[in-house]
């Protein structure tokens, strides 16, 4: 199977004109979180151990395979143990955060994968950077959501590897080896350099794998050395919470690769925190990025950040604010998905 590698798309930051109204859904949460007045204090999701931010670029003492690219069988040690792999994957399974993205940037379509809770299986942001590729995913079997996988739905599929990885599916990792070799990545968007690693060494394409991690470092170092001083802020808003995302995320960890700062409110090590309304003002910073579930990146600016608090913001005031969108920057990492993390901070930073 050839190596696909994807050329880069850079898209401009989205003008702030007239647009289409949010889904009612997500306008009406938006308008009770703004009612709720004094809501409970932030509430903290778990964080990766030990992240300064800056996705590790290697994998742990020990893990991997000692066998060369393209060699099979080949045994890899993985976060849960060893797994060894009788001979080169045809029908590969995924079931977790960013691993279809990182299949499909080794040149291996899976045939099967999970997916984020209200969303599609293959994000838009894929089937537009793997176009040659669209009828290969449109034919891949639906395994139910990363966090509750369809067992039979996997067996199903007769995979030869499995890939999923801990932070999501431990709990069902000795009934997944007992359908197919299984490889564990450790998951949660900052490790995502190191679990891409982790599957090339599964694939015999680990050289592969280096490659795409140092191109998107210097990709980022570039961005970052054109952007000069900002500070950057993360804001997620959902139908029933609003979040900023700290260094331990995926896109915190693109920023910090880039060596674009965060405002003081959100260099905490954990994936993300939960605001009160009283707390968006901690979502300010020289220009925010902001994602809303289920709405499209030309949307209508919420009423979160054009009411109340969200109205003073400096950012919003100064009109730099930039949508993004939600299922790229926040549910899923990966290479792709991290090349249009770059593009976008490139295109509104004036760096494109």
């Amino acid at each position: 199977m050839s190596l696909t590698f994807p050329g880069r798309t850079v898209r401009r930051a989205v003008p702030r004109a007239v647009r289409p109204v949010l889904p009612r859904a997500v306008a009406a949460a938006v308008c009770l979180f703004l009612l709720a007045g004094c809501g409970a204090g932030a509430t903290r999701t778990p964080a990766p151990a030990g992240t300064d931010g800056a996705a590790p670029t290697a994998l742990p003492a020990g893990q991997g395979s000692p066998e060369p690219d393209g060699v099979f069988p080949r045994t890899v040690t993985h976060e849960t143990g060893t797994t060894t792999i009788p001979a080169e994957p045809r029908r590969v399974v995924v079931i977790s955060t960013g691993q279809l993205d990182g299949l499909l940037s080794l040149g291996v379509v899976p045939v099967g994968s999970t997916r984020a809770e209200a969303a599609t299986m293959v994000p838009e942001y894929l089937t537009t950077a793997f176009p040659q590729h669209r009828a290969a995913l449109a034919a891949m079997a639906d395994l139910g959501l990363r966090t509750d996988p369809a067992i039979e739905a996997v067996a199903a599929a007769r995979p030869d590897l499995i890939v999923a990885n801990v932070a999501g599916a431990q709990e069902v990792a000795s009934r997944l080896s007992a359908i197919a070799p299984t490889v564990m990545t450790r998951g949660n968007g900052v490790n995502w350099k190191t679990d891409l690693l982790l599957i090339g060494h599964a694939l015999g394409r680990a050289g592969a794998a280096q490659a795409l991690v140092d191109d998107l470092a210097g990709r980022a170092r570039a961005v970052g050395e054109q952007a000069g001083p900002v500070e950057v802020s993360l804001l997620r808003i959902q139908p029933t919470r609003v979040r900023v995302f700290g260094v331990g995320s995926f896109p915190g960890s693109l920023l910090a690769d880039a060596g674009i700062t965060r405002p003081p409110s959100q260099r905490f090590a954990a994936t993300s925190e939960d605001l009160s309304a009283e707390e968006l003002g901690r979502a300010d910073a020289g220009w925010i990025f902001y994602g809303v579930q289920g709405a499209a990146p030309d949307a209508r600016p919420p009423a979160l950040l054009t009411e109340g608090i969200g109205a003073s913001l400096g950012a919003v005031r100064d009109r730099r604010t930039t949508a993004v969108d939600d299922d790229t920057w926040f549910l899923n990492a990966g290479p792709q998905a991290a090349r249009v993390v770059l593009d976008d901070l490139a295109a509104a930073l004036g760096t494109g």
